[in-house]
């Protein structure tokens, strides 16, 4: 069996406006240690991570404990968030249409799109292993909800301020098998 444990990165400083380089907070730098904690209990054979500071540095302790490198993927990126990113009711407007994107923006759909092609990949290339990949809140949901489509905007509600984040999803081959909330801590946006 092939278990995948998605990390979504701890508190990031939102005064940071670059997406990409958006740094971790002190506490969401602190909360690391509680990340790599809970990671070592498992047997983790290779990391993956989208390239944004933020879901990179979020396992980087879990992986320099361990002596192994981070393998970056454009395709894990978080959502590109255009104008109107942060308008009420927009969570909810791209949960109940896929394909709606803000103004300069990316739909649900490309991101999961994309995400899934790089699991698939991963998937291929690391058949029953344990793999850790940094991720983000909305492509870690595009991702649970391809595989149960139940999971959409009150999933995704629901975890919102969980930073970090740990779930673990199961496959045989590439076929999902099922998934266990492992670990998260309460932080606010700040």
């Amino acid at each position: 069996m092939t278990k995948i444990y998605f990390v979504r990165h701890a508190q990031p400083d939102e005064s940071c406006a670059d997406d990409r380089t958006r740094p971790l907070t002190p506490l969401g730098l602190s909360d690391r240690a509680a990340v790599a904690d809970v990671l070592s209990r498992f047997p983790i054979d290779c990391f993956y991570s989208s390239p944004y500071k933020r879901s990179y540095d979020t396992i980087a302790l879990c992986a320099k404990r361990l002596g192994m490198i981070i393998h970056t993927d454009e395709r894990f990126l978080e959502r590109i968030g255009g104008a109107d990113a942060h308008v009420e009711g927009i969570f909810q407007k791209r949960w109940d249409d896929f394909n709606f994107c803000e103004p300069d923006g990316e739909s649900i759909e490309s991101v999961q799109s994309r995400n899934i092609e790089a699991l698939q990949e991963v998937l291929d290339k690391h058949m029953d292993k344990n793999i850790v990949i940094g991720t983000h809140g909305t492509a870690l949901s595009s991702i649970l909800n391809y595989y149960d489509k139940t999971f959409g905007a009150n999933g995704f509600i629901r975890l919102y301020n969980w930073m970090p984040f740990i779930i673990r999803l199961d496959f045989v081959g590439k076929k999902y098998m099922g998934r266990e909330e492992i670990f998260h801590l309460v932080r606010q946006y700040v």
